[in-house]
């Protein structure tokens, strides 16, 4: 359980900051780009909570936001030991397949893509594209830190299938809506 009376430590004015195995790396490392990528999209991901209130969309997205956390956990553990415990929290392969299993269950509800999409269409639609490019900005964090340190593969999945989760729920949404916007190339030339 998790319990802050105090928000301020003043332990990272040094420029450092802690990971769950006690140690510290500078704020400006690799791993705390990527967690704070990671806070961002969950933070991205609330805004279009906010605009789908009420709907069963919010309602996954608000577990994505949990899982989010969980993710950010698992970053914070430096190691190779992707093994989850009592005290080391680990994404897992379960929140990949369940992500996998809303993308089918989406995509079945919509037409096939026969064009690019521009990021838009209702508002609701428009705030979950830009939670997509926010997680897609997370997954490059986390495969630039995967590149120096071990990331735990069922980590890297799950960003992966995030944006595509997102993807396809911007276009759901647009479906029962305003409809998505489609690119037209060239068409300004």
């Amino acid at each position: 359980m998790v319990k802050l009376n105090k928000i301020y430590t003043r332990t990272g004015d040094d420029g450092t900051t802690g990971l769950v195995d006690g140690s510290r790396c500078p704020k400006h490392a690799a791993r705390m780009e990527a967690i704070g990528a990671v806070d961002e999209a969950n933070s991205a991901i609330g805004m279009a909570v906010v605009a789908l209130a009420g709907s069963d969309h919010a309602a996954a997205l608000t577990r994505i936001q949990n899982d989010l956390f969980d993710l950010g956990a698992d970053l914070a553990t430096p190691g190779a030991d992707f093994a989850p415990s009592e005290m080391v929290l680990r994404v897992v392969q379960g929140q990949v397949d369940w992500l996998e299993t809303a993308i089918d269950a989406l995509n079945a509800g919509i037409p096939p893509l026969t064009s690019f999409i521009l990021p838009g269409g209702s508002e609701s639609a428009a705030r979950t594209h830009i939670a997509r490019a926010t997680v897609r900005r997370a997954e490059r964090a986390m495969t630039a830190l995967a590149a120096v340190e071990p990331v735990n593969p069922a980590a890297l999945a799950y960003i992966n299938r995030l944006s595509d989760h997102l993807f396809v729920l911007a276009r759901a949404i647009n479906a029962a809506g305003d409809g998505d916007v489609l690119w037209v190339p060239g068409q300004n030339r």
